[in-house]
């Protein structure tokens, strides 16, 4: 009986190991036809990645138009829109479904972003949010060359 028990014990930290590879590292996806990664979402999560990316955008916009007008109040107010505040509530089904590597390149542009808003407060250095800017969209390139997003 006790080695059915050490059995059983075992099995289950096996699935237990395999639920967490799948949803921390794994996520759900698949190799595409063109070699990035296919993200296997709903439409509704779908939705919430793509209005992410939207502002993410329309973000940098207003950054640059800033750094044109050397209006680092604005460079920092817009960076800060998407900086880790706006990460929200992110459904736990959407997490699981997305990549390790793609969860670290969306961290880390956020995080970007809430750097490059308190340098443009502190510094006001538009030569610096441009150089700041340039490595973060590097982020944005970067998860747009490994993956794409499909839905389920």
């Amino acid at each position: 009986m006790h080695k059915f028990s050490i059995g059983i014990i075992g099995f289950l930290l096996l699935v237990i190991a395999l639920g967490a590879y799948k949803f921390i590292i794994q996520g759900s996806v698949t190799e595409s036809a063109d070699g990035r990664l296919s993200i296997h979402m709903s439409a509704p999560e779908r939705d919430l990645v793509l209005a992410e990316m939207r502002a993410f955008l329309a973000s940098v916009q207003q950054i640059t138009k800033g750094v044109a007008d050397n209006d680092m109040q604005r460079v920092a107010e817009y960076a800060r829109k998407v900086g880790k505040a706006a990460q929200g509530d992110v459904p736990g089904s959407l997490v699981g479904k997305l990549p390790l590597q793609f969860k670290k390149l969306g961290f880390d542009t956020h995080s970007k972003f809430d750097q490059l808003a308190m340098d443009a407060d502190d510094l006001g250095d538009s030569g610096q949010v441009s150089t700041q800017l340039a490595t973060l969209l590097q982020n944005c390139v970067d998860c747009h060359a490994i993956f794409r997003i499909e839905l389920e």
